[in-house]
């Protein structure tokens, strides 16, 4: 972690604290970590899946196609009996459909990812059916890495911020103070984010 981010994250007294007792594990790099079509795929598969099984899943998903590369001209023309044939219900074929005709339909397949802002691809993206605004923010987070962005709908971060500030807010307005404590982080929300998930997911959290 550069001194710059956290000198600026530590200026907030209890994120400082969060961040003295915890440390985030390097991020790991793959060859996919920007193929953000296959990314988007893979966390539609993900959803509300223990990550063994939907890692069982998209690997079976993948070996539907050529050398395991689910094209979205071919994705777009598979069946929900082929689909659920590897583990998928049918509303999750049909998101796995919508991404691929959304691809096909905006020429997404040669977009330079790094020309567009954080809000562009939320923007972009979340259009899809299937796709939400944390499904976006967690690959900007973990694929693209940006290093501003804020997840407040994230159950992880709510509990940790509950903990970490005491809030006694709920639902909106939860997300409305959050969002405003977050705002002294700029520009590297991304960061303590994964100070709050780390730390919550600790015996200090």
């Amino acid at each position: 972690m550069q001194p710059a981010i956290l000198a600026h994250l530590s200026k907030d007294p209890k994120l400082a604290a969060v961040i003295a007792v915890t440390e985030l594990p390097t991020l790991a790099t793959t060859s996919d970590d920007t193929d953000v079509y296959t990314v988007l795929l893979d966390s539609v598969v993900s959803q509300q899946l223990s990550v063994k099984a939907a890692n069982t899943i998209f690997k079976r998903f993948c070996g539907l196609f050529p050398n395991d590369c689910p094209y979205p001209e071919m994705v777009a023309n598979l069946s929900d009996e082929e689909l659920r044939a590897v583990g998928l219900s049918r509303q999750k074929a049909g998101y796995i459909r919508n991404v691929a005709r959304y691809w096909q339909d905006h020429n997404l397949q040669d977009t330079d990812w790094d020309s567009l802002t954080d809000q562009e691809i939320i923007h972009l993206l979340t259009p899809i059916k299937g796709v939400g605004s944390w499904t976006v923010e967690m690959l900007l987070m973990f694929s693209l890495r940006r290093p501003d962005v804020f997840a407040p709908d994230d159950l992880g971060i709510q509990q940790g911020m509950i903990r970490i500030y005491e809030l006694e807010e709920k639902g909106n307005a939860l997300r409305k103070k959050m969002t405003q404590i977050a705002e002294a982080w700029r520009p590297y929300r991304t960061y303590a984010c994964r100070y709050i998930w780390r730390y919550k997911d600790t015996k200090q959290g």
